[in-house]
């Protein structure tokens, strides 16, 4: 287990008090895990802007599937990206809706570069991009 430092910050009563009850809210047993949680957020939502993080990444497209090939240029992507693609999964949302989760890893401006271009497809409705880093220091 890593060496824990013991540390005090100052803040204003009504934002502690706030902070308490989202954390309440949020299943945590104390502030301390929930700040470690923080500051691990931060510091991978900083390493995650340099383009040669080792990263993994979430893909999220919506799209009609009888308006165009959508599906067909997915399934090329995942092929032309095999060493990223790490798995898809493909659901019916209604009779003309489907969603595609495609999860990737890689560097962070491979996955970048992939999310575009698919979020970028003719036909896709919706499109959404998430990636995070692996690794924080």
């Amino acid at each position: 287990m890593a060496k824990i430092e013991r540390v005090g910050i100052s803040l204003e009563t009504a934002l502690l008090e706030q902070y308490d009850k989202l954390i309440a809210k949020q299943g945590y047993e104390n502030r301390s895990e929930a700040v470690r949680d923080l500051i691990r957020q931060s510091l991978a939502s900083e390493k995650v802007k340099k383009p040669d993080t080792k990263a993994i990444g979430g893909i999220f497209i919506v799209y009609d599937h009888h308006a165009t090939d959508v599906s067909h240029k997915l399934l090329e992507m995942q092929h032309h990206h095999f060493l990223q693609t790490i798995s898809s999964t493909h659901v019916h949302l209604d009779h003309h809706n489907c969603l595609e989760v495609i999860i990737l890893k890689g560097k962070v401006s491979e996955l970048e570069h992939i999310g575009e271009h698919l979020t970028s497809l003719k036909g896709v409705k919706l499109g959404k991009v998430n990636i995070m880093a692996t690794e924080v220091e």
